[in-house]
């Protein structure tokens, strides 16, 4: 299968490491123009170099803005103003913060609902109707194996998870017979930033590889895992970029899972 988004801009949110930056690097791959973003100017200039130096002939821009009110989703779309019309939406930005429900006030309740719930919304808002109006168009929402294995230890992480699954298939059915689809994609334990920095005091405890340290926190907290590891930021980033190409236009309205097999169920 030949993926060819050329022509085509695609804005990834929180795409200066992790997951979000390997999306990047597999659109600009498969060769879209990608609009990163990330909090600092510094991190965007770091990652966009980056892109340059891993895809040869990537065209990449950026814009600085933190997602997690209105007024950085605002400067976000005006940096986007002048880079013309976007094509593929990958809302990723995300946070979590593990805490227990009887200690989590409201704070942390809404700062994961605006940054993991209301970036998506305020982004789609504005830019799905060129899409609808152009008559092509992908957005995809980065919601978590969580979003249906609810962790104890993060509800509010869960429900703003959750809250995508909800808000991708509104709006597939919002745009239907438009030519955009919008999809969501359900990672489960992968091998990101976050995850490397999780691991770190285990590493320095034990002596062991991140390799094998990985593997056993898989083992130990999703037992039920079918790859019996966590999944590459790479391995993610594969299935977002299928579902942004002309390939998946039969695609819409779904959960789509590349959790290793966590989810045990057979839909």
């Amino acid at each position: 299968m030949n993926i060819d988004l050329s022509g085509k801009t695609a804005l990834v949110t929180a795409s200066t490491g992790g997951i979000g930056l390997a999306i990047a690097r597999g659109l600009a791959a498969s060769g879209a123009r990608v609009v990163l973003n990330g909090r600092s100017q510094e991190s965007v200039d770091r990652a966009r170099a980056r892109l340059l130096h891993e895809v040869g002939d990537a065209r990449v821009e950026g814009v600085a803005a933190d997602l997690s009110d209105a007024a950085g989703a605002d400067r976000l779309l005006q940096g986007l103003a002048t880079l013309g019309d976007v094509d593929v939406l990958v809302n990723n930005a995300g946070i979590y913060v593990p805490g227990d429900f009887f200690e989590a006030g409201d704070d942390t309740w809404e700062r994961h609902w605006q940054t993991n719930v209301m970036s998506g919304v305020r982004l789609s808002r504005a830019l799905l109707p060129g899409m609808v109006e152009r008559g092509w168009g992908r957005v995809v929402f980065l919601s978590s194996e969580s979003a249906r294995n609810i962790p104890a230890d993060m509800i509010h992480y869960g429900v703003s998870k959750t809250a995508l699954l909800a808000l991708s298939r509104g709006l597939a059915k919002r745009v239907a017979g438009s030519g955009v689809t919008v999809n969501a994609v359900l990672p489960g334990p992968t091998v990101s930033d976050g995850f490397v920095a999780m691991m770190q005091d285990e590493v320095a405890r034990t002596g062991k590889s991140l390799d094998e340290v990985a593997r056993e926190f898989v083992l130990t907290h999703r037992p039920g895992s079918v790859i019996q590891r966590p999944a590459t930021v790479e391995e993610v980033a594969n299935l977002v970029v299928y579902v942004a190409s002309a390939q998946a236009s039969a695609t819409s309205g779904a959960a789509l899972r590349v959790d290793g097999g966590v989810i045990d169920d057979i839909v």
